[in-house]
């Protein structure tokens, strides 16, 4: 009989042993399971304090944008941003007074354009309907707002073409560019309204958004990087040819510069074989005749080289 428990034990205890490993394994995945759901736990809490922030600040820009000044200056420093993002800090000028001597309407912004023309920016588009649809309780409200929005953005280029900045300003513009400080404001009108596109350019008033209006102005700020390019190739072709002016009056320099050094040898030349012929040749003789001294009179020796003529490679 304690052979027979023995045998049975041992048959047994490899699958003891296998079940306290499971066990084990399973306490293990317990533990990790217990700590993620308490890790998202954490998380949903840290996503619904930022939900109730967002939703806050975004409560405190709805009412601060309700006040006409607020919003002219948040979408007069969008603009701001837009234009430092494109690189066209340097060609465009922000008209800060709000009326020309005149009396009439002045722009936002007037972007210089490389053949001599510019573009008109306003950036005073109504937003007071789609603030409202953001408050909105239900979705009939919230539609009706959303319609007013679209007709107060197309009642704006309206005004805006019959403002005749193509007479206040010489040379006159190509068009004028609604600025909208947002994507939503323009797929909101749009929405409602999708003809608002094709009635603007009817009227030589067009609808940007921040991203459009980056993409016309690095259009712009490409064509200004052209137009330096071909000022710069004007200057250098300028440049290359005074340079060869004065390389080629430093050659002519040069060249005379030579034949004078070739006239000047071959004096000396005729110079030295006068001196040895006549003058030393008798000079020689006073030694012969017992009158001269231990220096010897050596022969003066012509110069046979002659200077190079300045030549250009050939090509």
């Amino acid at each position: 009989m304690e052979a027979r428990h023995q045998a049975i034990g041992q048959l047994v205890q490899p699958l003891k042993e296998s079940l306290k490993r499971v066990d084990g394994k399973i306490e293990q995945l317990e533990q990790a399971r217990s700590g993620a759901y308490a890790r998202l736990d954490e998380q949903l809490k840290s996503l619904l304090n930022s939900q109730i922030k967002l939703e806050s600040e975004t409560g405190n820009l709805v009412r601060a944008l309700r006040t006409p000044a607020v919003r002219g200056r948040w979408g007069e420093i969008q603009l701001r941003k837009v234009v430092e993002m494109a690189g066209m800090v340097n060609y465009c000028d922000f008209v800060e007074q709000e009326t020309a001597d005149s009396g009439r309407l002045r722009p936002d912004m007037i972007i210089k354009l490389p053949n001599g023309r510019n573009i008109i920016v306003d950036s005073k588009a109504p937003l007071q309907a789609y603030l409202e649809s953001l408050e909105a309780t239900d979705d009939k409200q919230r539609t009706i707002c959303l319609n007013h929005h679209a007709r107060q953005i197309r009642d704006h280029l309206q005004k805006l073409s019959a403002k005749n900045y193509w007479e206040q300003f010489q040379p006159t513009p190509e068009f004028v560019v609604l600025f909208l400080p947002g994507e939503t404001f323009f797929s909101a009108a749009l929405a409602q309204d999708p003809a608002l596109i094709e009635a603007g350019v009817d009227q030589k008033v067009l609808l940007a958004t921040p991203t459009t209006l980056i993409a016309l102005l690095r259009s712009v700020a490409y064509g200004w990087q052209q137009e330096k390019l071909t000022e710069n190739a004007e200057a250098i072709s300028q440049l290359g040819r005074e340079m060869y002016d004065r390389l080629a009056t430093l050659n002519q320099h040069f060249t005379q510069m030579g034949k004078n050094l070739e006239r000047a040898v071959e004096s000396y030349n005729r110079g030295i074989a006068s001196l040895d012929s006549r003058v030393l040749s008798s000079a020689r003789k006073f030694k012969e005749l017992g009158a001269g001294s231990s220096k010897e009179i050596e022969p003066i020796e012509q110069i046979d080289k002659l200077p190079r003529s300045p030549q250009l490679p050939e090509s």
